[in-house]
Order: C-alpha cells, then structure tokens, then sequence
C-alpha cells in the first residue's frame, strides 16, 4: 500500500478530526495530492489539493474556511484538518496522489489513491 489514510472516525456534528495519509515511498514529495470524499450514493468528489511543497492549496467551496490541508515532506504525510464538522461532511476520504497539474478536482487525474477512512458526523 502506497497511501495510508488514517483518522476517520466519529464526531458529533460542531466537532473537529484530522485526518492522515502516509505515503511508504518518498518520491510523493515531488507530487502534488489531494483528498476526495464519497458519501453513500454519490460521486466521489474534490475536497482539498496541495502542491508539491504545500504552498499552494485548493479546496471545494463546501468546505472552504472549515478544512485546511497540509504536509510535513519531511514525515511523508499529508494531512486534513476538519473543523465544524457538518453531517454532509459524512464519507469515506480517500487521499490521493501524482494528479497531471496540482489542484485537479478529477478523480480519474489521479494515479495513486489510499484505502479511504470513513468520516461520520452525528447530527
């Protein structure tokens, strides 16, 4: 497994989680990467990108000003930090990898993909 997603959970409706998702090779460090989510019935959709070095971030409009992504090159890891979580934000996130221009919100650009965490937020 090339990602590893971790820090799903459960959390009420107003809580906060983080997610992560480790990378085993670090080649990833030269990739842009993003998180997608998919809720029961729906389409996998973009949730937040970063650039290779982090200085450039993108996020979905549904969580701009909730979420912030980030990464640490030097742990191999990127992350996803949810505030104020609504239960729309309930699904499974998946992080992905090495999309053909950073910030893509397609999910077929995508070539690396983890094994998903499931996010699910009480109301």
């Amino acid at each position: 497994v090339q990602l590893q997603a971790s820090g799903g959970g459960l959390v009420q409706a107003g809580g906060s989680l983080r997610l992560s998702c480790e990378y085993s090779d670090p080649n990833f460090n030269s990739n842009a990467m993003a998180w997608f989510r998919q809720a029961p019935g729906k389409e996998k959709e973009f949730v937040a990108g970063i650039s290779w070095a982090g200085f450039s971030k993108y996020y979905a409009e549904s969580v701009k000003g909730r979420f912030t992504i980030s990464r640490d090159n030097d742990k191999n890891t990127m992350y996803l930090r949810m505030n104020s979580l609504k239960s729309a934000d309930t699904a499974v996130y998946y992080c992905a990898a090495d999309p053909p221009r950073e910030g893509s919100s397609e999910p077929h650009e995508y070539d690396y993909w983890g094994q998903g965490t499931l996010v699910t937020v009480s109301s």
